[in-house]
């Protein structure tokens, strides 16, 4: 497994998400995203995903530092305050692959003004919005961006 460090310079932006089976959650993030293990001890996993990683760990009282928190995984998957946004260039070949992989979409991909947009739950129930945009002119698809598939390689 791939050593964990800081970033020399900067931040690294992450999605820790709880998850009732750390295993199953790590096959779904793993098998049907394309993402790669980075570590794993215990209930405590990493999957880099593209250029980010997701953590997945188990739900759990309040702590030390975050006295009157407990985390848990959703309890109305219809009701969301958050979700992590994946960006892809190309949705449709995207959804054929990770579809064929077990990934149930709620819808296909639909059009909008400058997008299209799909989104999928993963086995918990956190929403996941994968997203192409069509701006010619927008931010989403720089030219040296990261592939959307395992471990950040570019395409």
């Amino acid at each position: 497994m791939a050593e964990l460090r800081p970033p020399a310079e900067g931040i690294v932006l992450t999605h820790f998400i709880v998850s009732d089976d750390v295993e199953r959650s790590r096959h779904f993030y793993t098998e049907v995203l394309g993402g790669t293990v980075v570590f794993s001890s215990g209930p405590l996993t990493y999957v880099a995903l593209s250029n980010s990683w997701v953590i997945i760990n188990v739900g759990g009282g309040p702590t030390d530092d975050k006295p009157a928190v407990t985390l848990e995984t959703p309890r109305d998957p219809d009701r969301v305050s958050s979700f992590l946004n994946i960006r892809v260039r190309d949705i449709e070949a995207v959804y054929a692959e990770w579809s064929a992989r077990g990934a149930d979409f709620l819808t296909p991909p639909k059009h909008h003004q400058y997008e299209i947009r799909c989104y999928i739950r993963d086995p918990d129930g956190h929403l996941i919005e994968v997203g192409q945009t069509t701006d010619p002119e927008g931010d989403w698809s720089p030219a040296d961006w990261p592939s959307s598939t395992a471990g950040g390689e570019p395409e």
